[in-house]
């Protein structure tokens, strides 16, 4: 560790929250995200209104972030951002921030992959939370990704097993839309299943060979499965929205419990951490616990906070980075798509 404290401010805007923090060392001092609600009456994230929101939160979000660390924009040592993936528009509006910041306090700009970030942020010096220890599985699951990463060291890391279509977020939200729940829809999926029984109402598993994975197939199962029932009982689903919301996310746990358990198999690696928005679900936390004990996995579930988009898990990587001196230039693109 260095021999002075080594501030990073890291910026993240890849979808549709504007987010901050700064990091002394591998300590979270500050994290701060500004949510954007315009896109609830559109039942999802609306890119232009996206990028338009980043530009009016990113000043006063750094603002904040830089506030309640109780420094100067002089004491940073760098300023890290997401580079991608992600919007294009979004991504542009905090790559373009940072490049400023950083040339005009003329300090190093640190570009930072989003799904890298959500792995490492089990590196965030957090008390009570255990780092695992390489090499081990990670399991990134938000709305756009469902990936299924071997990790060897920060950044060596090597997709094993990833969704052929729908991420799982995505599965979890169009689900909600079909059921007529308001948008984001896959937190009140996790809310109603929690009052339900998993075993109420039976779907059919996709068969992927490999550790890859398939929603699209459950999605339209559930389609059909509602229009059928609801030509019968237009009061279906109010009537057993519990039963059908738990069942549901029973069968999703399933598939990436048994692909996750493949992989273990597979690699001999029993460490395993989940990451990514989706991993805020608490069936699938409480799933994982009970792997732990059933087959002797280590586990690894990161804080709430550090679950969702934010920028803690930039200021990690940033940090990392930082140290092994990875820095960037003002030629650096933002990248909509981009692989480990």
């Amino acid at each position: 560790m260095p021999e002075k404290p080594v501030y990073i401010l890291a910026i993240e805007s890849s979808c549709d929250d504007t987010a901050a923090a700064v990091l002394k060392n591998d300590k979270v001092v500050s994290n701060v995200v500004a949510r954007q609600s315009v896109h609830e009456e559109y039942g999802g994230v609306v890119p232009e209104l996206a990028s338009r929101a980043h530009q009016k939160n990113i000043v006063p979000v750094v603002d904040v972030a830089l506030t309640k660390a109780g420094i100067s924009r002089e004491q940073l040592a760098a300023v890290a951002f997401t580079q991608g993936p992600g919007l294009m528009g979004s991504l542009l509006v905090g790559s373009s921030f940072a490049k400023s910041l950083a040339l005009a306090l003329n300090i190093p700009l640190i570009a930072v992959n989003h799904m890298q970030a959500h792995i490492l942020a089990h590196f965030i010096d957090e008390e009570g939370y255990d780092k695992p220890e390489f090499p081990f599985l990670a399991m990134t699951i938000s709305g756009g990704h469902t990936q299924i990463v071997r990790v060897n060291d920060y950044f060596d890391m090597q997709v094993i097993g990833e969704t052929t279509d729908d991420a799982v977020g995505e599965a979890f939200d169009k689900t909600a839309k079909i059921l007529g729940l308001p948008y984001p829809g896959g937190p009140l999926v996790d809310k109603y299943a929690r009052e339900g029984n998993p075993k109420a109402f039976a779907f059919t598993k996709p068969k992927v060979p490999g550790l890859d994975f398939s929603f699209s197939g459950l999605k339209t199962q559930i389609l059909y499965f509602i229009r059928k029932n609801t030509a019968e009982n237009p009061e279906f689903v109010q009537q057993h929205i519990a039963d059908i919301c738990a069942s549901i996310q029973y069968t999703i746990i399933t598939i990436l419990m048994d692909k996750l358990k493949e992989a273990v198999k597979e690699t001999g690696i029993k460490q395993v951490a989940i990451g990514g928005g989706v991993s805020a679900n608490s069936g699938i936390r409480e799933t994982l616990k009970q792997a732990e004990k059933k087959y002797g996995w280590k586990t690894f579930i990161p804080k709430f906070e550090y679950t969702t988009d934010n920028a803690a898990m930039i200021g990690i990587v940033g940090y990392r980075k930082y140290l092994e001196e990875q820095f960037t230039d003002a030629t650096v693109t933002s990248k909509a798509r981009i692989t480990f």
